[in-house]
């Protein structure tokens, strides 16, 4: 097993603590040293002056020249000794002879020790072991009224004496390193605690591979993902985070942005701040429908939350996608149930026949067609059961002709031919008298294509037209049918590229429901008149809403107790190329 390595804690508290006991180890050693050179010189100092003091002495002098000057000089040497508290006075003749010494065994025999500087005529210092072990030492010479050498003095203290006067302060610096060594673990320690909480005990390899595999997750995943903490600004988001949120691209560095300086709606920002969670909660940007999922970060092996983690998901275009679909599945469920319809208005035609009542099959059948036509034609354009003139046709069911651009104007992918419209149309007619709505279309006006996108046509006028078989249908339970007119038609505009493209079209669903209580929230996300469906609820204006924005068109209502009316405008120079 491979042992496991030391976290940044515990490396930076036996570091501190090594550096503190070298520190300390080292300082000591110093302390030491200093002391014990200072008093060295203290006692070279001393006996300098002892020994100087005492061969300037006359007694001294007089002493030199008798037959035996141990015989005074040694009483008079140890009782100065006693009174300076040196640890030998050596008088001494210029052969090195001792006359005194606190050995008196040593009398008589030479000194050992440096004399020639003192011969000189000079007094020097210095380190020598002797009789009495190593010693600090001052030699100087004795001299007459004529200058001449007649003696020597040596005045010292032993090492060992020194050393022991360094006791007590090599104590003092014990225990002061002692002190300074357990200050300095205590810290250390609340340190590596402190590091140790933070770093969830891991180690600097640890934590670099945690960083890169952390950086190289954030910047990959294709959901935006946004780090909130308790002071409520963004301190960490994604790439994809930065395009949803409109924030900014994030460097190497990302400064907090609150959530007050976010272009969010108002909804996601209060469930940002909020730090509550969350499980697929859409919110509408300007030009988004996101998805968000939220959920407080723990720290490891803590209760105390560091703040919130949201994930969000793009979801425009699958919504999108779903409303096409949606339009799909009601073709296909309305031309279902005009199959069976038609087949049985065919059996009575075809019994009408066989009886030999040709006329009023013909008649019926005639009817049968104008009656599931797919727009509704003014009066005064219907002929019966003849063919109209070509002029008077409406422009939608004319033959195509060799114009310029004929060709052009039903093939482009930016724009929605009537044929679009009328399919459209004739699917949530059939839908809705399924569910007891007359639905009325009129599309005489349009002049041209729709200046929009398939998909963005569909989107709007399907999910109008719903809402206002939604509205008639639920306030007439068990009562008449109701009514919903759609008018699409083509606003005074300049042509474009001579093509005889109308360059506004408006769009009017029109219903005899109750009416909407509150205009201003008609747009917000969930808000309904029904319950929720498989799709979601409140869903359907919001997206007419977002289209519209996108596509550079505009929508206004209009409402009172005998129904609504939305009005659609699209104009071609604010669709997007």
């Amino acid at each position: 097993m491979v042992p496991r390595r030391w976290s940044i804690a515990a490396r930076l508290f036996a570091l501190q603590l090594l550096f503190v006991v070298v520190g300390v180890a080292v300082g000591g050693a110093w302390s030491w040293a200093s002391a014990r050179a200072d008093l060295e010189s203290d006692a070279a100092e001393k006996s300098t002056a002892v020994a100087v003091s005492i061969a300037r002495n006359p007694f001294v002098l007089d002493q030199v020249d008798t037959a035996d000057p141990s015989e005074r000089l040694e009483p008079y040497a140890l009782d100065l000794m006693r009174r300076t508290h040196t640890d030998f006075i050596t008088i001494m003749a210029p052969d090195r002879t001792r006359w005194t010494h606190p050995d008196r065994s040593e009398i008589g025999r030479p000194f050992r020790g440096t004399v020639r500087p003192a011969l000189e005529g000079r007094t020097f210092t210095e380190t020598f072991s002797g009789t009495l072990g190593p010693s600090v030492r001052a030699v100087t010479p004795i001299t007459d009224a004529d200058g001449r050498v007649v003696g020597l003095v040596a005045a010292g203290v032993t090492v060992a004496n020194i050393s022991t006067a360094l006791v007590p302060r090599l104590t003092s610096v014990v225990l002061l390193a002692l002190a300074v060594v357990a200050v300095a673990a205590l810290f250390s320690w609340l340190l590596s605690r402190y590091l140790g909480r933070v770093t969830a005990g891991r180690g600097p390899e640890e934590l670099a591979r945690v960083f890169a595999s952390y950086e190289g997750v954030l910047h990959s995943v294709h959901e935006g993902l946004v780090v909130v903490d308790r002071s409520g600004a963004v301190v960490l988001h994604n790439d994809r985070a930065a395009q949803l949120l409109h924030l900014p691209v994030p460097g190497e560095r990302q400064e907090p942005i609150p959530l007050a300086a976010l272009d969010v709606p108002g909804a996601l920002r209060t469930l940002l701040a909020s730090g509550d969670r969350a499980v697929d909660e859409t919110y509408a940007t300007s030009d988004r429908v996101l998805v968000v999922n939220q959920e407080m970060a723990f720290p490891l092996g803590s209760t105390k939350p560091l703040g919130t983690v949201a994930t969000i998901r793009d979801q425009t275009d699958l919504l999108h996608l779903s409303g096409e679909l949606a339009a799909t599945r009601t073709l296909t469920d309305a031309l279902r149930s005009q199959t069976h319809e038609f087949a049985n208005r065919l059996h009575a035609v075809v019994a009408l026949m066989e009886l030999g009542r040709v006329d009023e099959a013909i008649r019926f059948a005639s009817d049968e067609i104008e009656r599931h036509s797919d727009v509704e034609r003014p009066e005064a354009a219907r002929h019966g059961g003849t063919e109209r003139p070509e002029t008077e046709r409406p422009e939608t069911e004319r033959p195509e002709t060799d114009g310029p651009g004929s060709d052009d104007r039903l093939d482009d992918p930016a724009r929605t031919a009537p044929e679009v419209l009328d399919a459209l149309l004739a699917a949530k007619r059939a839908q809705a008298a399924e569910r007891g709505v007359d639905l009325v279309a009129d599309t005489s006006g349009l002049l041209g294509p729709v200046p929009a996108a398939p998909g963005d046509v569909i989107t709007v006028l399907g999910n109008l037209v719903d809402n206002a078989v939604d509205a008639v249908a639920g306030a007439r339970p068990g009562r008449d049918r109701g009514r919903v007119e759609v008018i699409v038609s083509g606003v005074d505009g300049p042509r474009l590229d001579g093509r005889g493209l109308d360059g506004h079209v408006r769009l009017v669903v029109r219903d005899d429901g109750p009416g909407i209580a509150d205009v201003d929230a008609v747009y917000q996300r969930g808000w309904s008149t029904k319950q929720a469906g498989p799709e979601g609820r409140g869903i359907g204006l919001d997206l007419v809403r977002s289209t519209l924005t996108r596509t550079g068109g505009t929508v206004d209502v209009t409402t009172g107790p005998d129904g609504s009316t939305f009005t659609v405008d699209l104009t071609a120079g604010n669709v997007p190329s």
